[in-house]
């Protein structure tokens, strides 16, 4: 895929490459606050305009937990909600293994991670796993206003990474959005398994 270009930099993705999670986890125990089910909580915290909006760096954490209140009627505050909307994120061989590869790769290429993350999960991570130092740069929807799939924050992430689209290697597990990145000329691979991912690196001549 890459033809004549040499690899130069590489992107990985965040949830369920580097650190996996599941909203499940935060819905079950909100559902003990709220009349709502467990999976009409789940729709909301995944995927709604609030939590693009959030995602997007839109609104602030107390707006985010305003909406999530009103429409779920919830009866937390917002420091009762914080650890129970943060706690969502495990550490996995599979993630051990993506990480150490991040690493190693990080020695000879440009290396980001580019996620779409609010400030709470941020911040969270940050203080919570020690995984971000495998990366030169932490490109986070909520700092750039922008999340992936538009194509905007690929081209900013080409500019961060200093490499051109056909130079640039990329991993995610949502094919949806490592087809925004392939329009663009990025490699892009889905994530399926640290096996497939080191297959595709070694596809595209990255050791």
């Amino acid at each position: 895929m890459t033809g004549n270009h040499k690899i130069k930099g590489v992107i990985f993705d965040l949830g369920n490459v580097i650190l996996d999670f599941d909203h499940r986890i935060a819905a079950a125990k909100i559902a003990k606050f709220t009349d709502m089910s467990g999976e009409d909580i789940y729709n909301l915290f995944f995927d709604s305009p609030a939590t693009g909006l959030f995602e997007e760096g839109k609104i602030s954490p107390e707006d985010f937990f305003k909406i999530v209140k009103e429409k779920l009627g919830l009866k937390l505050n917002f420091e009762e909600f914080v650890p129970i909307w943060n706690e969502i994120f495990f550490f996995s061989e599979k993630n051990l293994a993506a990480y150490n590869i991040a690493r190693l790769l990080k020695n000879n290429y440009r290396v980001a991670l580019l996620s779409n993350i609010n400030f709470l999960h941020l911040e969270y991570i940050k203080k919570t796993f020690p995984i971000l130092d495998a990366f030169h740069d932490i490109l986070a929807s909520c700092e750039l206003k922008l999340r992936k799939p538009d194509a905007r924050i690929y081209l900013k992430a080409l500019e961060v990474l200093g490499t051109q689209a056909a130079e640039t290697f990329y991993t995610d597990d949502r094919p949806d959005l490592i087809e925004g990145a392939r329009k663009l000329g990025i490699n892009g691979y889905v994530f399926s398994s640290v096996d497939a991912l080191k297959a595709d690196l070694a596809g595209c001549n990255i050791n």
